[in-house]
């Protein structure tokens, strides 16, 4: 994937398009992800011994991870990476357009 746990993402297509937020969670398998305070649903809950309080609960929901974009401070906008090799061998990833690390 892309993306990983805790990168600033824009969102690109659906209902909350142009929202930012932190990465929650991801699935790889589904090719999904959680992000902060995007696809928000509405569950509701019965109490049980847990949870004594009933109610109506807000919670995020998982996202397709083709419809993100890591957000970049220097270019202010949600940009395509690429994978630099550094001078210690190791991989990290960078902004397109101007080169910033994120890793």
């Amino acid at each position: 994937m892309h993306i990983k746990k805790g990168d600033k993402v824009v969102i690109t297509a659906g209902k909350d398009i142009g929202k930012t937020g932190k990465i929650l969670a991801c699935f790889p398998k589904e090719d999904r992800v959680l992000v902060e305070g995007i696809n928000m649903l509405t569950k509701h809950k019965k109490p049980n011994q847990q949870m004594q309080q009933a109610g109506i609960i807000h919670q995020e929901g998982p996202v397709h991870a083709s419809n993100v974009m890591v957000y970049c401070n220097k270019c202010k906008k949600g940009v395509r990476t690429k994978v630099e090799i550094l001078d210690d061998g190791s991989k990290a990833r960078a902004c397109k357009k101007c080169g910033e690390m994120f890793d």
